[in-house]
């Protein structure tokens, strides 16, 4: 069993606090690692360090800050299968997919390497007679962020990379369920050139992030997770002064046109619904066709398609669909919420209850499942199952369709198949929620756009990565100055106003 680290002022760094979390391989359901539970003094060590390699660090040209991130893109280039091996094995995403988190987040690595031009700040000449008002972006100082186990390498690069071009230090608690590849990553980044300090990574519970949120020397804290602990964190961050951005739960429509390409649409629907195991906050877990006509063909064409996937460990080849779930307490809940949707009415139109893969017989697999009929007073309509379930919520019109999606308690993202534009430029002018898909079923915007949603899905006012990043992890200075010449006056006591 190996024993994991914290990486502290380029160095890794044996836990001292003697609590350990598991990290499970979830194909074999065995042990393969312990990781260090930092004490809070041991995150505070942490964030002293990062402040007092901060200040060179912001007063770095900020295109040398870009070259580091043009070399890590480099080495994350060079190392993206062992990193993408890493991540298969303590996640148990396929191959195929632990290299698209990677690559998400290396994208927005790219886009960090421009921050020389978005840092620009505004100038006036002469706003007044002999004065001239500019204005500055300069770093917030130590930035934290806490992030969750289904994407261990694009959302830490997601938050790190931006914070750190702009010239912050930033503290990492990532899950303690996969936490090689956070520390695999800063490595990368101390092998690029980042200063000692500027990047720290303390895996923690709990414990380690009160520590973040309590610390007077965090100026910024972004968080990824359950809506529950994104309203603590936000709540518990804001009432400290600082600066915060937290990203929820979800539970995502994807509404079915009569007129839609069926079989575009139930491909959409699988690949959605059942990658990553459904461990997805973009994931597509309720299907809205419209009309029974519609919602019957669909249906149709489900059926063949889920009970075909490939569900398997990473190691048995590319061509898998999805592998485990991350733990066993997570496709225990999983199977809890589908047989309180048979119980509830839902009709279980694909049943993967007695999934089990000869060989791994204790691993974290789940079958795939789909439900028909589902009504929104149901648990698995309610819930973010997070898992390979797919509820069918029949809707008689496209109004009522709408509403489904608007009258959720959460906004993340949602998306419209149909060969109608009206429809659908009516769909994403009304709908309230912060990533609209049109004919496509995952609307993850590009790195230079911003991620992030609506109502409980989001706390904060500023996005994820793209322009929004920038703004979040710096602040604003803005500059009157007068330069006087000629004959120098007496002082003034009173505003004058400008000619």
């Amino acid at each position: 069993m190996e024993d994991l680290y914290h990486h502290i002022n380029g160095k890794r760094v044996s836990g001292g606090s003697d609590r350990f979390g598991t990290v499970f391989n979830p194909a074999t359901g065995e042990t393969q690692a312990r990781v260090p539970l930092a004490s809070k003094d041991e995150v505070e060590a942490a964030i002293s360090g990062a402040a007092e390699a901060q200040p060179a660090w912001a007063a770095t040209n900020p295109q040398r800050r870009a070259r580091v991130m043009m070399e890590f893109v480099r080495l994350l280039n060079r190392d993206m299968d062992r990193l993408s091996e890493a991540l298969s094995r303590e996640h148990g995403k396929t191959l195929p997919d632990a290299r698209g988190d990677v690559q998400r987040g290396l994208e927005v690595v790219e886009f960090c390497i421009g921050a020389p031009h978005l840092m620009k700040g505004e100038f006036t000449d002469s706003a007044g007679p002999g004065i001239d008002i500019y204005s500055m972006r300069q770093p917030l100082g130590v930035c934290g962020g806490i992030t969750p186990f289904n994407f261990p390498a694009m959302i830490p690069m997601w938050m790190f990379a931006p914070a750190i071009v702009c010239g912050n230090a930033f503290v990492l608690k990532p899950s303690e369920r996969d936490p090689s590849v956070p520390l695999m990553l800063a490595d990368l980044l101390v092998e690029a050139g980042l200063p000692n300090g500027i990047l720290q990574v303390v895996n923690g519970d709990r414990e380690a992030v009160d520590a973040l949120l309590h610390n007077g020397m965090v100026q910024s804290i972004g968080f990824v997770g359950s809506t529950p602990v994104a309203s603590y964190v936000y709540a518990t961050g804001c009432a400290n002064g600082k600066r915060v951005q937290c990203f929820g739960g979800a539970k995502n429509h994807m509404i079915v046109m009569p007129d839609a390409d069926m079989d575009q649409a139930a491909d959409a629907l699988v690949g959605a619904g059942y990658g990553a195991a459904g461990e997805r906050c973009m994931a597509v877990s309720v299907a809205v066709p419209v009309g029974d006509g519609t919602a019957d063909r669909l249906i149709e064409r489900l059926v063949p398609r889920i009970e075909t996937l490939k569900i398997g460990p990473y190691t048995a080849g590319e061509d898998m669909d999805f592998g485990p779930v991350v733990t066993a307490e997570a496709k225990q809940r999983i199977l809890s919420l589908v047989d309180s949707g048979i119980a509830q009415g839902a009709e279980l139109v694909v049943d993967g209850r007695d999934f089990s893969l000869q060989g791994y017989e204790n691993g974290f697999f789940v079958g795939a499942h789909l439900f028909d009929h589902v009504t929104t007073d149901m648990d698995i309509y309610r819930q973010e199952i997070f898992g390979p379930v797919l509820s069918t919520v029949r809707a008689r019109s496209y109004e009522e369709a709408l509403g489904f999606a608007m009258n959720n308690e959460y906004g993340n993202g949602t998306a419209i198949f149909t060969r109608d534009g009206d429809t659908a430029r009516d769909f994403t002018n009304r709908v309230n929620v912060g990533m609209v898909g049109v004919n496509v079923p995952i609307p993850v915007p590009l790195a230079y756009h911003t991620f992030g949603g609506w109502k409980k899905s989001a706390f904060g006012d500023l996005n994820q990565h793209g322009p929004d990043s920038i703004r979040f992890y710096t602040r604003t200075k803005t500059v009157t100055s007068r330069w006087p010449s000629g004959l120098k006056e007496g002082g003034e006591f009173h505003f004058k106003a400008m000619d």
